[in-house]
């Protein structure tokens, strides 16, 4: 989606100011909390919260689900706006959880960098690396925050080579630390020769900032214990020699990343991490479509839904359509065009978003993130334009891991669930099929937990208890080709038919016989395991 070439257009200065980015992590690692931070340090909370809240200690700002608040993690993508320095920072907080990567992949494709968050104990986690080479797919640019540096963590050196190593990609130290765990007393900001001291007492406190000249100056002893100042003078003299310098260049092509290291939960390195963002993030991209890219700085407003969120407020069954506006400058109650369907849509209701909480939006321009409240018109993979026909592309989707049969606990009550099914389908939740053969539905997710997340939302925001069962199916496969060819296929395999949400055909599997039986008796037709959503 994003254009791997970042030159920097001459933007308007609205555009230019700027930078939507999401966080992504191994679950955590810390990333909700470094979430919150941000928030603080951007003026638009008074407290940060915490993920696991005790006491007096305030629900994180961007769980807005009852179950990522009683489970303390998070499940469903947020997006948050607030203006830091001179900047507009749109940040997208992806859940953590690989059950929920999907939505992840989605977001993904709607901003123009990542802050991925590493465990300075546990270094890159499974999820991390997933997650990273969906970012390299795009050559996102990628800045790296190692956190919880205030525990017992591993070596620097040792974490810079894990990342280069696993993950193939430069890595130059922004910052270093000074000890760890118990001995952490800050960083040495090496990008601004600034010395930060962390302070322990006050968690929501920004740290202390010493600007001193070069490693030789006398300041830093008053502030660092002999034996550790010893030791930063030394590493950084071999970080210096093993190590790159900052690139922006390199790093705007996806091939460096810098790194910070603080603890999120002690507010250190976040202020530095956001200077970062600032400093050196990405201008608003140009953005792949059909049959031409979108340039930010175009005078028509182009934008495309890439997640949809129902029953955000559960007191109004509103289905809000998170867009990402591509180009131009948006004005509240602009009539748009609704490709896929040719309509015009007057958006007169458009909100910015704070997590859960909203606030109209009287304008936004390109690289913001606004919400759409809809009744279910739009959809994941729409574009939204001034007339023109142009489709955005690059937004996946891709056929479930698990596979299983629901029921409404009240039988009576089969019309909810079709209903609430349908809705979570629309919002990516979940895959839902319809079988040509017999009634009900088979429910397909990525992660099991996945069906928990379902079966608590359809009875908290329906009232409606159901269990999922067993089904016989073990894959689905989307499934292309000549309309005449389908049709036929369609009719002799009706008992492996089913219909997505979308009304296309899906092959039910039992076993890969099956998959290789279709592509053995039937060239001309193709199953897909992933499909782009561009409608």
């Amino acid at each position: 989606m994003t254009n791997a070439s970042h030159t920097a257009l001459d933007l308007p200065d609205e555009i230019a100011r700027r930078r939507t980015f999401a966080i992504i992590s191994h679950p955590d690692a810390g990333k909700t909390t470094l979430t919150e931070k941000f928030l603080l340090y951007g003026g638009a909370i008074q407290m940060a919260g915490q993920v696991r809240a005790k006491g007096e200690a305030r629900r994180t700002r961007s769980d807005f689900m009852q179950m990522e608040k009683d489970r303390g993690i998070s499940v469903s993508a947020s997006a948050m706006s607030f203006d830091f320095r001179k900047y507009r920072f749109n940040l997208v907080d992806t859940p953590g959880h690989s059950d929920f990567s999907e939505d992840t992949y989605r977001t993904l494709t709607a901003v123009d960098a990542a802050i991925m968050v590493i465990d300075g104990a546990k270094g890159v986690e499974s999820q991390t690396q997933k997650l990273f080479e969906v970012c390299r797919m795009r050559d996102l640019p990628i800045l790296t925050f190692c956190n919880k540096m205030d525990r017992e963590s591993r070596d620097t050196f040792e974490i810079i080579d894990e990342i280069q190593e696993n993950l193939a990609i430069d890595v130059t130290p922004a910052s270093w630390p000074i000890g760890v765990g118990r001995d952490f007393v800050g960083c040495y900001d090496i990008l601004n020769d600034r010395l930060e001291i962390m302070d322990r007492a006050d968690r929501n406190k920004v740290a202390e900032s010493v600007q001193i000249d070069g490693l030789d100056d006398p300041k830093l002893a008053e502030h660092v214990p002999a034996a550790q100042l010893e030791q930063l003078k030394e590493e950084l003299e071999m970080a210096r020699e093993l190590l790159p310098a900052f690139d922006r260049e390199a790093f705007l092509e996806g091939s460096m990343t810098p790194i910070w290291f603080g603890s999120a939960i002690n507010s250190f390195g976040v202020k530095e991490l956001m200077d970062g963002m600032g400093d050196y993030g990405p201008l608003p991209q140009v953005q792949t479509a059909q049959p031409r890219s979108i340039a930010p700085d175009e005078k028509k407003v182009m934008g495309f839904v890439f997640k949809v969120q129902a029953n955000m407020d559960p007191k109004h069954r509103d289905r809000v359509a998170f867009v990402r506006l591509a180009s131009g400058h948006f004005k509240r109650g602009m009539k748009l065009t609704h490709v896929r369907s040719k309509k015009q849509m007057a958006i007169s209701n458009p909100v910015l978003f704070l997590a859960s909480d909203r606030e109209l939006a009287e304008e936004a321009w390109a690289g913001d993130i606004i919400g759409i409240p809809n009744h279910g018109q739009l959809r994941i993979g729409d574009t939204l334009t001034e007339g023109e026909d142009i489709r955005v592309t690059g937004i996946p989707s891709f056929a479930p891991e698990l596979l299983q049969s629901v029921r409404a606990g009240d039988p009576m009550k089969s019309k909810h669930l079709e209903k609430a099914l349908m809705q979570f389908a629309e919002e990516g939740a979940a895959k839902v099929f319809k079988p040509a053969i017999g009634s009900g539905f088979i429910v397909g997710v990525v992660g099991a937990l996945q069906f928990e997340v379902l079966a608590s939302r359809i009875e908290m925001e329906y009232g409606l208890p159901v269990s999922f069962g067993q089904s016989q199916f073990t894959s689905a496969r989307w499934v292309t080709g000549p309309k005449a060819k389908v049709d036929a296929f369609v009719s002799v395999n009706q008992q492996h038919i089913s219909h997505d949400h979308n009304g296309d055909v899906v092959y039910m599997t039992r076993l890969q016989w099956d998959i290789d039986r279709v592509e053995r008796d039937y060239p001309d037709l193709t199953l897909s395991s992933t499909r782009e959503l561009m409608v």
